[in-house]
């Protein structure tokens, strides 16, 4: 009796590892190829790497020349002419010129310092999972003093788990990327890591972190409306993944 109650067990046992879908495997993070020029879309314009053309400045009204030479001056990044999102936004030059000051600040004027400004715009580059952002500031993340155990953190959108254990990964670098995770990527921001940001950063600085934090949102739905691209050749540093 007891050996034919154990095969009827066995049985059930074997019958139900038999029903359960085999695990899927985690993808694999890797970094895309380069695009060459014949690989970019046919409605992309070779002059703006974008979908539409860059704006000209004599093709302006007077309104519209303020606000190109709003972006297009000395100490700005774009001394050289306009490019990528903000290129695109210039097709709208009240609303380009509307969002300098809101750039000046989220970028440049909070009182977070340069290393933990990028950090934030690497971390919601990584949430959204736009190519052109990250890949535009994984090098000025490096350059305002982020350490690579940081950045790759960040890249490969690792578990706190396996956080690098470096004196420079405190309370405060943990919590900006907890904070950026939650409010691009989950439903609500949880009780917990908005509490921690208000003692940090305080009532000011948890607005502008969020102001940081939709600013790069906004860069990324032109970025994606208008299919920017990087020049042709560009290395791509966001890892996709891959099965």
């Amino acid at each position: 009796m007891k050996i034919r109650y154990l095969i009827v067990c066995l049985s059930a046992l074997l019958l139900q590892c038999a029903e359960e879908p085999p695990e899927q495997a985690s993808p694999q993070l890797v970094l895309p190829p380069p695009l060459s020029a014949a690989e970019f879309p046919p409605d992309i314009d070779m002059g703006s790497l974008a979908r539409l053309p860059t704006v000209q400045r004599q093709d302006l009204d007077a309104i519209g020349q303020d606000a190109f030479d709003t972006y297009v001056s000395p100490g700005t990044g774009y001394e050289t002419g306009l490019r990528g999102p903000i290129g695109m936004w210039m097709h709208s030059p009240i609303l380009a010129k509307a969002l300098f000051p809101v750039r000046e600040r989220t970028r440049y004027g909070s009182q977070k310092d340069q290393r933990l400004t990028e950090l934030t715009i690497i971390s919601t580059a990584r949430e959204i999972n736009n190519q052109y952002e990250y890949t535009a500031h994984e090098g000025a993340a490096r350059t305002a003093g982020l350490e690579e155990e940081i950045i790759d953190f960040v890249k490969y959108r690792r578990d706190f788990d396996d956080a690098p254990a470096i004196p420079t990964f405190g309370i405060t670098e943990r919590t900006l990327i907890q904070f950026t995770r939650e409010v691009v990527s989950e439903e609500r921001v949880s009780s917990a890591t908005f509490a921690q940001a208000l003692e940090l950063f305080g009532r000011e600085g948890v607005m502008d972190l969020v102001g940081l934090i939709g600013y790069y949102n906004l860069v990324a739905i032109t970025l994606k409306a208008f299919d920017v691209h990087h020049p042709p050749g560009r290395e791509l540093l966001l890892p996709i993944a891959v099965k």
